[in-house]
């Protein structure tokens, strides 16, 4: 045990606190620690049955994919806004917070829809 610890619980039995209780209180945080990871490990969602268009797609579409959250879909259509429609899902390297392992996960639940024709 850490001497931190100790000194708490020294501490603990001037305010007559037994140490029992500190120490379940203690087991009980570690234990409320471990389980919200697993809360957060479960509540991830399943990929995509289909590939997602990345010129089409919502903010809450590209959620779906494994590894883009909220401000990574979010970065991803404002790019899509500001620099016009995706010519290859490779153009996504170019978006801040993608990196190539990062694009590796995500690569294969997208593609590339039909792009509009240039008019002559």
């Amino acid at each position: 045990m850490s001497n931190r610890f100790i000194r708490h619980i020294s501490r603990a039995r001037c305010h007559r606190i037994p140490r029992v209780s500190l120490l379940a209180l203690s087991s009980l945080q570690i234990v409320m620690v471990f389980l919200a990871a697993q809360v957060r490990a479960d509540t991830k969602h399943a990929p995509p049955a289909h590939s997602i268009d990345l010129n089409s797609a919502t903010v809450e579409q590209l959620q779906q994919v494994p590894g883009i959250g909220p401000s990574t879909a979010k970065a991803i259509v404002n790019f899509r806004q500001k620099s016009g429609p995706f010519q290859k899902v490779e153009d996504l390297l170019a978006i801040k917070g993608i990196s190539k392992s990062r694009f590796e996960k995500m690569r294969p639940y997208l593609t590339i829809g039909a792009l509009p024709q240039k008019s002559p």
